[in-house]
């Protein structure tokens, strides 16, 4: 049993990697690396990756597990690790498991099965029967408007009341609806958001422990965060009202995410970008409006190493 004072540790804005490709459509290691070592240098109090901007869903088995080393390397340690599991069985999910614990993760989140649709309960075994496999602490993420399939608040209490070590959510919802989950769970639960970062505030004001966030503009959410948290809410809002747009803009669905958010921390880092189809293209205007936004938001607040130029 994990103790509760690790995952209530847990807090504030973590960056979730984008899966980074060459020209031939493998994963990039420099790029990869050069993504954590940007986050790091922003400041973000966490690292994960393997979530739905990693495009987990392109990745083989053994990408997944490179993706799992390179992070856990580049991390060095230095913030806390999560990796998100997914799989069609709870075999698949425990074998990725198993490789997030032996690089060091200190948690990590489980995606619902992409097979099938079943009732709240079978859901809830699924998740149970991963999680009592786990030495370090789980949580699920719930996000049926991006994977079809997902919990309500009142199963989420169910959840982790029958299964202990799931202690963390990760959430994708509207301020309202997390603070539904944080009521119900009595605030035992550190919820963390994502959705790029919108309501962020607000979610904040719901209880939520922080965000996990692609990079684009996760030095500013960085900066926004400390700022609630030393009681300047009114400074937060206001520099929070800045990046809106640009959260807006790459948050218009998971694919657009991809295509634009990826592009956007590109324009602002020197980063390459190469996509492996299938894969939404970015039109002119699109691109016209990152290097808006890019410009908006001003240089990556880390180091400036030389890279590729940004397509």
């Amino acid at each position: 049993m994990i103790p509760a004072g690790k995952t209530a540790a847990l807090h504030g804005i973590h960056a979730i990697a984008y899966a980074l490709f060459d020209e031939n459509e493998a994963l990039d290691r420099a790029a990869m690396r050069r993504q954590t070592e940007l986050c790091l240098a922003a400041g973000v109090h966490g690292m994960a990756a393997l979530g739905l901007a990693t495009e987990v869903a392109k990745l083989s088995e053994g990408e997944r597990r490179t993706v799992m080393d390179w992070v856990a390397e580049d991390t060095g340690g230095q913030v806390p690790l999560a990796f998100t599991i997914s799989g069609n069985s709870v075999a698949e999910q425990v074998a990725q498991l198993r490789h997030a614990e032996n690089v060091g993760a200190d948690w990590v989140i489980l995606q619902p099965p992409a097979v099938g649709s079943f009732p709240a309960g079978e859901y809830i075994r699924f998740f149970g029967r991963v999680a009592e496999k786990s030495t370090i602490p789980v949580a699920i993420q719930n996000a049926p408007a991006f994977l079809g399939r997902g919990l309500t608040a009142e199963d989420i209490r169910v959840l982790t009341r029958e299964y202990p070590n799931i202690s963390l959510l990760k959430g994708e919802g509207s301020a309202v609806e997390i603070e539904r989950v944080i009521q119900l769970t009595e605030g035992r639960v550190p919820v963390f958001n994502g959705r790029a970062g919108l309501e962020l505030i607000e979610s904040l004001r719901a209880g939520c422990a922080g965000f996990i966030l692609a990079p684009d503009c996760i030095d500013h959410a960085v900066r926004i965060y400390e700022r609630f948290r030393a009681g300047e809410e009114a400074q937060a809002e206001e520099m929070y009202a800045q990046v809106l747009p640009a959260i807006t803009f790459v948050m218009q669905g998971l694919e657009h995410l991809i295509c634009y958010g990826k592009r956007l921390f590109a324009a602002r880092t020197g980063l390459p970008v190469f996509d492996r189809a299938p894969a939404l293209r970015p039109t002119d205007f699109g691109l016209s409006l990152v290097e808006a936004h890019a410009k908006r938001l001003g240089a990556f607040a880390a180091p400036n190493h030389a890279g590729k130029k940004p397509v």
